[in-house]
C-alpha cells in the first residue's frame, strides 16, 4: 500500500485541501479528510476495501469542487485537473475490483501528471504566444488518458502507447512552461524553475522506461519509472510550489530563503544514485542507501519550511481576508 498511501493519502490530500480552499465551501474539506482518513486507515489496517473506499470517495468529491470551480470559470487547465481527480478515481475503483497496484500505477500516474500540469498551464497562459499550444496540450491529455485505459486492457502494447503519450505532454511542458525563462531569473522564480525543469527530465525517463520497455510488475526497472514519476517529479512540485501554495491554504507564511535549495538537491541527487547506481547498475547498497538519503530529503524540507515559517515568516507575510482562487508560481 505504499504506492496509494503516497500518491493519494499525501499528495491527493494536499491537492484536495488546495482545492477546497480555493473553493471556499465547506463541503469541499471531505475530500482532504476521506483520503486523509483512507490513508490512515491503509496504514494501520493494510490492504483492504475500508481504506481504499474512502480514498474513492474523496475522488468522488474532489470531482464535485472541480464541477463547482468549472461553474465558476471553464478554462482547458481546469479540465485537465478535474481529469487528474478522474484518473484518481479510477485507480480506486480498479485497486476495489481486485487489481494490484502495479496494475494503476498508469491512472495515478495521470493524476499528478494531468493535476500538476493543468496548474502549470494556467501560469503559461501569462507567455503562452504559440498559436496552437492549447491544442496540442489538449492532445496530449486526451493521448495520456485513453492509453491509461488502454494500458488496463491491453498491458504490453497500451504501456507502450502510454509511456510515448507521457513524454508527449512531458515534451509540450518543457516547451511552453514559463520555467525556460524564469531559470535565469533569481530568488524564489529561479527555484522554482530549477525544481520544474528538473523533474520534467524525471517525467521523460519514466516515460522512455514505459514506452521502451512496456509494463513493469517489480523489479529495477519498475522502482525506476514509478520514482522518477513520484519522486523525482511530483516530490519536486511539492518543493517548490510550497512557498506559494502553502501560505494560501494553511494561512501561515514560508517565506523564499536559497537554503530551500539544499533538500531540493538532496533529493534529486540521491534519486540519481538510486536509479543510476542502484537500478541501472544493479548496487544493492547505493540503492539501499539512496533511499534512505530520498526519506531525509522530505524530512529536511520540511524542517526548513517549518523554521522559515516560524522564524522569518511572521515579518514577512501580508495578512489576507480570503485566499486566492488559484495559486499561480511565478
Amino acid at each position: 500500500m505504499h504506492g496509494p498511501v503516497m500518491v493519494f493519502g499525501v499528495v491527493g490530500t494536499l491537492v484536495a485541501l488546495e482545492r477546497a480552499v480555493a473553493l471556499g465551501r465547506p463541503w469541499a474539506l471531505l475530500a482532504p479528510a476521506c483520503s486523509g482518513a483512507g490513508g490512515l486507515v491503509l496504514l494501520a489496517a493494510g490492504p483492504g476495501q475500508p481504506g481504499m473506499f474512502l480514498l474513492m470517495l474523496a475522488a468522488v468529491v474532489l470531482l464535485g469542487v472541480y464541477r463547482a470551480l468549472w461553474a465558476r470559470q471553464q478554462s482547458v487547465a481546469l479540465l485537465a485537473q478535474g481529469l487528474g481527480a478522474f484518473a484518481w478515481y479510477a485507480a480506486a475503483l480498479l485497486s476495489l475490483a481486485g487489481f494490484p497496484v502495479a496494475d494503476t500505477v498508469g491512472w495515478m500516474t495521470v493524476f499528478v501528471v494531468a493535476t500538476i500540469a493543468g496548474e502549470r498551464l494556467e501560469l503559461a497562459h501569462v507567455g503562452l504566444t504559440a498559436p496552437h499550444a492549447e491544442p496540442w496540450f489538449l492532445a496530449a491529455l486526451t493521448g495520456l488518458t485513453v492509453t491509461a485505459a488502454a494500458a488496463t486492457v491491453w498491458p504490453e502494447a497500451g504501456t507502450r502507447l502510454f509511456g510515448l503519450a507521457l513524454l508527449a505532454m512531458t515534451a509540450w511542458l518543457a516547451v511552453h512552461d514559463v520555467a525556460r525563462r524564469t531559470i535565469r531569473g533569481a530568488r524564489l522564480p529561479r527555484y522554482i524553475a530549477a525544481g520544474l525543469l528538473a523533474g520534467y527530465g524525471w517525467l521523460a525517463l519514466s516515460g522512455l522506461l514505459w514506452a521502451g520497455g512496456g509494463p513493469a510488475g517489480g523489479g529495477a526497472r519498475y522502482d525506476a519509472l514509478l520514482h522518477g514519476v513520484f519522486l523525482g517529479f511530483t516530490v519536486s512540485m511539492i518543493f517548490v510550489h510550497a512557498p506559494v501554495i502553502l501560505p494560501a491554504v494553511l494561512r501561515r507564511p514560508l517565506p523564499y530563503h536559497p537554503v530551500l535549495y539544499a533538500p531540493l538537491a538532496l533529493l534529486h541527487g540521491s534519486l540519481l544514485v538510486r536509479i543510476g547506481l542502484g537500478d541501472a547498475a544493479g548496487l544493492a547498497a547505493a540503492w539501499r542507501w539512496a533511499g534512505v538519503v530520498n526519506v531525509v530529503a522530505v524530512l529536511a524540507f520540511a524542517a526548513c519550511a517549518v523554521t522559515l515559517s516560524l522564524t522569518r515568516g511572521r515579518r514577512s507575510f501580508p495578512q489576507r481576508t480570503s485566499p486566492p482562487a488559484a495559486p499561480v508560481p511565478s
